[in-house]
């Protein structure tokens, strides 16, 4: 199914700060979140068991408790189980990512792409969520960042395994749609080059961003655009340091990166908008893009990405973006510019 007709709209909550991604953060504060996401009009979210070992799926599920399940569309993902069993988060080995949640759960978490662990990874995320049914899948992580030399090997595990499994759930009508959710391009070339199993779209973090995308616009987004393959961009923000925070690819922001900001920002103050709306609205611009989902971790973010996506900015700021060399010249612009 084109994800452009089964998103509810091109904003949604991605839940990965729900894991105490980087903090710990007080359930109370997480709960106020979410809420304020709902009461806000936000109607997809997406999540992952990978996300605090199972905590965002677990405090996602106490909102969507509460919720009619056919007023929002719902997208986890598969590649890790999630055991009973503890272990210290801040010693796991997590490719580029290290301590990444080292304040979600104790519990221990395994990279499994096998059919039964995939079959179990979605029983297991049904009961933490609170629903009887998913609407997307992702294939969640399949990539250079987390297994290094080993990714094209666990790709092969996935191919015959977790892709197929969700292949056949969604020609059952069990779930909607199936993908990758990945931070390269890499694994997404690859899959759309297979005969089969056939995705329905991608979850892309940080790779269509004001800070990144040129990339993507190379080979990935030209071969989706032509096989009606969406994308869901995420990361709009670049894990923060697009929207005045400090981490890039979820960590303290190297100084190249910090000076691209810093330019960014020069145009972003001589034309009067902010840096989260011109980053926001650069993502959702490509074709190919079906929605963007930035996580928050406070109630007012919400405000701020609703306010980003409705600001008007200027047709001369993306001009000068161009001009600057910050924006290559094949990435499409919004609409009217």
């Amino acid at each position: 199914m084109s994800l452009t007709h089964l998103l509810p709209g091109s904003l949604g909550f991605g839940t990965a700060p729900m894991g105490n991604m980087f903090r710990a953060i007080p359930e109370e504060e997480a709960q106020a979140t979410l809420q304020a996401a709902w009461e806000q009009g936000i109607r997809y979210y997406d999540t992952a068991p990978f996300y605090g070992a199972g905590l965002a799926e677990i405090r996602l599920g106490e909102l969507l408790a509460q919720q009619p399940r056919d007023s929002y569309v719902l997208s986890t993902k598969v590649g890790r189980v999630i055991l009973d069993e503890e272990e210290d988060p801040s010693a796991r080995e997590l490719g580029e990512k290290g301590g990444l949640f080292e304040h979600g759960r104790l519990n221990k978490m395994v990279d499994d792409y096998t059919a039964d662990a995939t079959k179990r990874s979605i029983e297991d995320s049904l009961k933490r969520l609170n629903t009887d049914r998913l609407d997307i899948v992702w294939v969640h992580d399949i990539a250079q960042d987390f297994h290094g030399d080993r990714w094209l090997a666990q790709f092969e595990t996935a191919r015959t395994g977790a892709f197929r499994v969700l292949d056949e759930l969604r020609d059952q009508g069990v779930i909607k749609a199936w993908g990758l959710g990945v931070n390269r391009v890499e694994p997404v070339e690859l899959t759309l080059a297979l005969d089969e199993p056939r995705p329905d779209g991608f979850l892309l973090a940080g790779r269509y961003t004001l800070l990144d995308h040129r990339q993507a616009l190379q080979r990935l987004l030209p071969a989706a655009q032509e096989q009606g393959v969406d994308m869901v961009v995420g990361g709009p923000y670049s894990s923060g340091v697009l929207a005045g925070g400090t981490h890039f690819e979820y960590q303290e922001a190297p100084a190249h990166i910090v000076e691209t900001v810093r330019r960014i920002r020069e145009l972003t103050d001589r034309h009067g908008v902010s840096i989260k709306a011109a980053a926001l609205q650069f993502a959702l611009a490509h074709p190919a893009a079906a929605a963007a989902i930035p996580g928050a971790t406070r109630p007012s973010r919400i405000a701020e990405d609703l306010g980003a996506l409705r600001e008007e900015i200027p047709a001369a700021f993306w001009h000068d973006l161009r001009a600057a060399g910050l924006l290559d010249q094949a990435a499409p612009l919004p609409a009217g510019v």
